[in-house]
């Protein structure tokens, strides 16, 4: 991993200044060390899920939040750079949850919402694949509180691309973390 993007995904809102509070994510479809149920496992390269994205909540943002992204990586993806399953950035800062399915075909997010490019070559989410035999991957849905309004990005922003300019624009981020195997 580069050396600027490991540093800053280390880097806390007290390293920042800010007095994030309790900035929390939840989930009513995941649970933050569990195991991902079917209907987040991929509909492809071997797996047979609903490839639906999950119901996420969120409070306690710091103030001067402008604006929200989530993002679900795998980082034991046998990649060398890890796997990006979904990114979507201009959460307008009202926001403070999506439901079941917004980020799948026909799902519902807010206005501006942008979904970026995922590591499988589309835009949207695209749930958890891991190879046969793997152990379990870890699935980190994050949620970052941001100091814009928008970020320059479009469909086809690559992962890479969405992190760089996350991180570069980060007051807090909040995650929870649930494995899949097969």
């Amino acid at each position: 991993m580069h050396p600027f993007l490991s540093a800053s995904l280390i880097l806390s809102t007290a390293d920042l200044g800010i007095d994030a509070g309790e900035f929390r994510l939840s989930s009513r479809d995941i649970a933050d060390g569990g195991t991902l149920p079917q209907a987040q496992v991929f509909n492809g390269f071997g797996c047979d899920g609903d490839n639906v994205s999950p119901q996420l909540s969120w409070s306690g943002a710091p103030a001067g939040t402008r604006s929200f992204a989530i993002t679900v990586y795998d980082p034991d993806a046998p990649t060398g750079s890890g796997w990006w399953h979904w990114t979507v950035v201009n959460l307008p800062s009202n926001t403070t949850s999506l439901p079941t399915g917004a980020g799948s075909p026909g799902g519902l997010l807010p206005e501006g919402a942008v979904q970026g490019r995922t590591d499988y070559g589309q835009s949207g989410f695209g749930g958890a694949a891991p190879p046969p035999g793997d152990k379990p991957h870890r699935y980190q849905f994050t949620v970052w509180a941001l100091k814009v309004d928008s970020l320059p990005l479009d469909e086809n922003a690559s992962g890479a691309m969405v992190g760089f300019m996350l991180n570069a624009n980060v007051l807090a981020k909040a995650t929870l973390t649930a494995t899949y195997g097969r």
